[in-house]
């Protein structure tokens, strides 16, 4: 596997670019190929997310997105608006508009400014690129509290996978994903892009908790535009990869966040119960204040694992804090670890701190991503409609 620059434009036959005003931005990606979905699970949905579960699957030809206005909970006419955000980039290629996918980022409850989307549709479509400056363009344009630009790209034997993706608060997915669109040069079906897709989100997208709040308008887009062959085995390890990157870099610019936090549980009964331990490690408050506060307070997060709903026992438990190079064991089997606070101390003052937890059960492991809950957070959340 190569890391390749460029994002969704690393990918031949795509094209992208964006414009940003003010808190307004609008994206458009061209490239044609068949397209799976996978959508936010929030009985709440936005209109971009009801007509594009309408769309898939199907063969998809661009995707129009915005930001600043999250087109949900606007009844009738904020479907129209979404069909109508369609139409105006289906006009421009000659195509229909059942092709052009949608997505909207933003404040709910509030109605699209479709006169500043129509305004702006020819000034993108006129910037459209296959050069790393498009992709980048797109990406910025969908950035809402988002305080870093997030893609990436890989070859693997040959094929090329690319994506970019936004979110920073208002994320805890449950089969769902924020904003990613990704592209791959990659021939599949619909049903070998859906299965792959499904996979990689549960196991990336899924695993990033910043604030405990699914979205409205998630959705992750997979277009393969047909070029290339490869192995479903091969194909699922960049996607993974490229999944799990994007996933890694919304956790770290988790809103008002200072510290990046993985935790990495291993030793349980089945994956199913890791999953549900390392979520709630990194879901928990009471875990990711006192990361904020630089505190080894260790027994948040066995308190967290314990309430997880995974099949525990006190005794088998072995508990790491580490910073990625230096490891501190504070529970070895049940049994505290006596003078290591200072050292664990120490760990706390970095900006990445990896917690693991051994349950000393099984066989089943995962990890989950997400950041420090800090003052910056209730300050963007608190004024974010002003």
């Amino acid at each position: 596997m190569k890391l390749l620059s460029g994002g969704i434009c690393a990918v031949r036959g795509v094209k992208a670019y964006g414009i940003k005003e003010g808190k307004k931005g609008l994206a458009i990606i061209v490239g044609k190929g068949n397209a799976a979905g996978v959508f936010t699970q929030n009985k709440i949905k936005a209109a971009p997310v009801i007509v594009m579960n309408e769309r898939l699957p199907c063969v998809m030809n661009a995707i129009i997105a915005n930001s600043g206005c999250a087109n949900a909970f606007t009844g009738e006419r904020g479907l129209e608006d979404a069909k109508r955000m369609s139409q105006l980039v289906a006009d421009e290629l000659d195509v229909n508009s059942k092709s052009v996918g949608v997505a909207s980022t933003g404040i709910i409850g509030h109605h699209v400014d479709m006169d500043w989307i129509e305004r702006h549709v020819k000034d993108v479509m006129n910037g459209l690129t296959s050069k790393s400056g498009g992709s980048e363009a797109a990406a910025r344009a969908i950035m809402t509290t988002d305080t870093i630009l997030k893609q990436v790209a890989v070859e693997v034997d040959g094929v090329r996978i690319g994506g970019i993706a936004k979110g920073s608060g208002m994320i805890e997915p449950n089969m769902n994903t924020v904003l990613v669109f990704i592209y791959t040069d990659a021939d599949f079906s619909y049903d070998v892009l859906y299965k792959c897709l499904r996979t990689a989100v549960d196991d990336s997208f899924n695993m990033v908790v910043v604030d405990g709040d699914a979205s409205t308008n998630d959705m992750v887009l997979l277009t393969a535009t047909g070029k290339k062959h490869i192995s479903d085995h091969h194909f699922q390890e960049g996607l993974n990869f490229v999944c799990t990157e994007l996933a890694k870099m919304i956790a770290r610019d988790g809103e008002g966040a200072t510290k990046f936090i993985e935790v990495d549980i291993s030793g349980a009964i089945s994956k199913d119960d890791a999953r549900k331990a390392a979520k709630a490690v990194v879901r928990s408050p009471l875990v990711k204040t006192a990361v904020y506060g630089e505190s080894p307070n260790w027994g948040r997060i066995v308190s967290a694992i314990g309430r997880s709903g995974a099949d525990v026992e006190a005794d088998k438990i072995t508990l790491e804090l580490s910073d990625g190079a230096n490891v501190v064991t504070l529970v070895k089997e049940g049994s505290i670890v006596e003078g290591v606070l200072d050292q664990a101390r120490a760990l706390m003052v970095r900006d990445i701190i990896v917690i693991k937890a051994d349950l000393g059960l099984g066989n089943g492991g995962a990890r989950a991503w997400g950041c420090d809950l800090t003052c910056d957070y209730v300050r963007i959340n608190a004024k974010y409609m002003t």
